[in-house]
């Protein structure tokens, strides 16, 4: 290489791409541009191989004089940084605590059109005006919804936001109006620049002593960093202290997020936020197209969303002008990413509220023991709410044993009695069963043969598949294998095939029979894939007297006023897990499925349905509650050595046969092991508790260690040694630190 051309390569653009690469790749800046420090945190398109990927400018720099002269990118594709400062700092942290590789990390950042190169969306607002045809007809039109709107636009345009703050409660159906004014002409949409609409707070209910020292608490550190974990038994009123949050953090200009799961983001939760806040409210959920998920994106970057409303995924949003971050249910699974870059959204989201230097507030009737345990070491403010809010009073919780007992369909004759009483009195019920489907497993009477999934089974751990369609259809809820359900048995070529156990279907066709002038709705994921399927079947349920069955979609996020029993069966599974966090998932679902009932006047009434009344789990839920199974259960991690005592990782394979998973997680264990230090514990190679799926065997190595630092040190010593292993090449592996669970 001459001189001169040395010369010409002094500084390159160091690019992140969104590979599973640990590295940076080096480009000549495309042609007429130099690379400079500003360029860090914005997209370009470079060749890759025979593809072309877009990457973000991680770094710039000079250009390895040895090395091959790096190839030109393509393109430059924005014109400012869409990642700089705190959000890009919070990114590195993340890719640095994962062992992700930064472009990854990224990718995942952004909503698929910025991942594919297409421009930051514009964020134009929308309005309605009357056309001149519109404008003369207007005094002729009858009285009606389209009269109203028509009146409304006569003294000019309406943004969109403005008719939903304010017409959405008189008129919820403005939109309907809307169209029908546009399909005769009246009316058209036109697109208007965004504007900031000033906040608008309407007043709330008075707040109880409780809820009002855990405002002041949380407005007295709002200028600054400071976790508090909200603790509140379910229908406390932590929504009312969210709100009494935000809309001080309105006041003061700032922006405010409120992560919740998937299945809490309902439309009431989004215009109860409306209403009570006076300002748009921007939502992310898995619902949005690309589209919409590109311009709430957009417009948090430009500082127009001041609140959003999101799920997992919005914890990537950027806050130029954070004041606040709220994470609902913070104990709940649904935050934690089970793919790809396998990040905890409400733990990240302390990483960023302490980067820009704002309150993070933390609420759950059944805060995780993660949380709990850093609000016993003062980590977190702990502020409590004892006590339902306004009238309501806790359910009263009855434990029913059905050991030798008949069962309907899973239901005892008891259970069947108490659902009649609370139908006859007018109330709402719902019955809880956390299996979807018709029943768990098909068996064969005559020989003992049972329906398994051929792609999840092994010859020592079957896998069944759940009887759907009343016994019609066999599905495997791992790989999503479906068959015809068999009309004789296959292997003796009898005719006694039965559906053993009962799912939602089943307790669903046992309740409409039972009681026939009764309406009986099914919430789970089969009824719930349309969009807003939930909220649409709830709102068709009504208020009158009815049945639900459900899983745990149905376990929180929904405010059921009139629902006085809920019905838990089937809880007997989740008592013998080998996971040693599944105890404190089944006690946060029994406690908030629980706090459904007596939510408003109406007294409420919870029957536990099981085999083992005696068991430890349920004996200190029903004498102490939540708080006592968490200190209990605390006290038996300490001694084990579990979370939140240890600090853990796992790094799973998979492969068409053992051997080579095997083979590779023991190469892994040698080189993690040359380089942790003795406190570094390493178990396995093992199987997976589900050790095949989707036709791959599966097998893990559990790393866990009393202090963080050791255990990352470990993976940061050994993950390029493991990376170039020859048995990496022929496996599909993972890394999961901090992992929620071990299956």
């Amino acid at each position: 290489m001459s001189d001169g051309s040395a010369q010409s390569l002094t500084h390159v653009w160091r690019v992140a791409l969104p590979v599973p690469l640990p590295r940076l790749f080096d480009y000549r800046p495309a042609d007429g541009l130099e690379a400079t420090a500003a360029d860090v945190g914005m997209r370009v398109r470079v060749p890759f191989g025979s593809r072309e990927l877009v990457g973000v400018v991680a770094d710039t720099g000079a250009a390895d004089a040895s090395a091959p002269e790096p190839k030109a990118a393509l393109s430059r594709l924005d014109p400012q940084p869409l990642f700089h400062g705190e959000l890009l700092e919070s990114l590195r942290w993340l890719a640095r605590y994962t062992h992700a590789p930064l472009g990854e990390v990224f990718a995942t950042a952004l909503p698929a059109p910025l991942r594919h190169g297409e421009p930051l969306a514009d964020t134009h607002a929308w309005a309605w005006r009357l056309t001149e045809t519109g404008a003369t007809a207007r005094p002729g039109l009858r009285a009606g919804r389209p009269r109203r709107l028509a009146d409304r636009l006569e003294a000019g345009p309406c943004d969109e936001d403005a008719l939903e703050l304010v017409d959405a409660a008189h008129d919820p159906d403005w939109r309907a109006a809307a169209r029908a004014l546009a399909k005769r002409g009246l009316a058209e949409r036109i697109a208007v620049p965004a504007n900031t609409i000033a906040a608008a707070p309407q007043p709330g209910p008075a707040l109880n002593e409780e809820q009002q020292a855990a405002v002041d608490a949380i407005l007295a550190v709002r200028d600054g960093f400071a976790p508090l974990l909200l603790d509140g038994v379910t229908g406390s009123g932590k929504t009312e202290v969210y709100l009494r949050a935000i809309a001080d953090c309105l006041a003061r200009g700032r922006q405010a997020l409120v992560l919740v799961p998937e299945i809490g983001l309902t439309p009431q939760t989004l215009a109860r936020f409306r209403a009570r806040l006076g300002v748009p409210v921007h939502a992310l959920h898995s619902g949005l197209g690309d589209g919409e998920r590109a311009r709430t994106w957009a417009a948090c970057l430009r500082g127009e969303a001041r609140v959003i409303v999101g799920t997992r995924s919005a914890i990537f949003l950027p806050l130029p002008e954070a004041g606040l971050i709220v994470i609902d249910e913070e104990h709940d699974g649904s935050f934690k990413q089970l793919d790809g870059i396998r990040y905890h959204a409400r733990d990240f989201a302390l990483v960023r509220a302490k980067a820009l230097n704002v309150p993070v507030l933390l609420g759950s009737a059944t805060p995780s023991l993660e949380s709990l345990r850093n609000a016993q070491a003062g980590r977190y403010a702990h502020l409590r709410l004892l006590q339902r809010a306004g009238d309501a009073k806790p359910p009263r919780v009855r434990v029913v044993d059905v050991r030798k007992r008949p069962l309907e369909a899973g239901l005892s004759p008891e259970l069947i009695d108490t659902i009649a009483r609370a139908l006859d009195a007018d109330g709402q019920v719902l019955v809880f069963k956390n299996r979807r489907g018709y029943a768990p497993v098909l068996i064969c009477h005559d020989c003992g043969w049972s329906a398994h999934c051929h792609r999840c089974s092994t010859p020592t751990s079957p896998t069944p598949m759940t009887v759907h369609a009343a016994g019609r259809r066999l599905q495997c809820h791992h790989c999503g294998a479906r068959r015809p359900a068999p009309n004789a048995c296959p292997d003796c070529g009898g005719l006694a095939l039965q559906s053993q156990g009962a799912g939602t279907e089943r307790i669903e066709e046992a309740l409409a029979a039972r009681f026939p002038d009764v309406p009986v709705l099914r919430i789970d994921r089969g009824t719930t894939q349309r969009r807003d399927a939930l909220e649409q079947h709830l709102a068709e349920f009504g208020t009158a007297r009815g049945i639900l069955v459900g899983t745990q979609m149905l376990a929180k996020g929904h405010d059921l006023p009139h629902l006085t029993l809920v019905a838990v069966v089937g809880i007997d599974e989740g008592l013998f897990s080998a996971d040693f966090r599944a105890p404190e998932k089944l006690a946060q679902l029994l406690i908030q499925v629980a706090g459904r009932a007596g939510r408003a006047h109406k007294p409420g009434e919870v029957v536990l349905q099981t085999h083992h009344p005696e068991h430890p789990l349920l004996s200190t839920l029903l004498a102490g509650g939540y708080a006592a199974f968490a200190e209990l259960e605390l006290a038996q991690r300490e001694l084990a050595g579990f979370p939140p005592y240890a600090h853990m990782a796992l790094l799973r394979a998979e492969a068409k046969e053992t051997e080579i998973a095997n083979a590779f997680l023991q190469a892994a264990r040698m080189a993690l092991r040359e380089v942790g230090d003795d406190s570094l514990e390493l178990n396995g190679p093992v199987p997976a508790p589900m050790p095949r799926r989707a036709g791959y065997q599966r097998a893990q190595l559990i790393l866990s260690a009393p202090e963080r630092r050791a255990l990352h040190a470990a993976l940061d010593r050994a993950l390029p040694t493991i990376h170039a292993l020859p048995e990496a090449r022929k496996v599909r592996w993972s890394l999961d630190v901090d992992p929620a669970d071990l299956y």
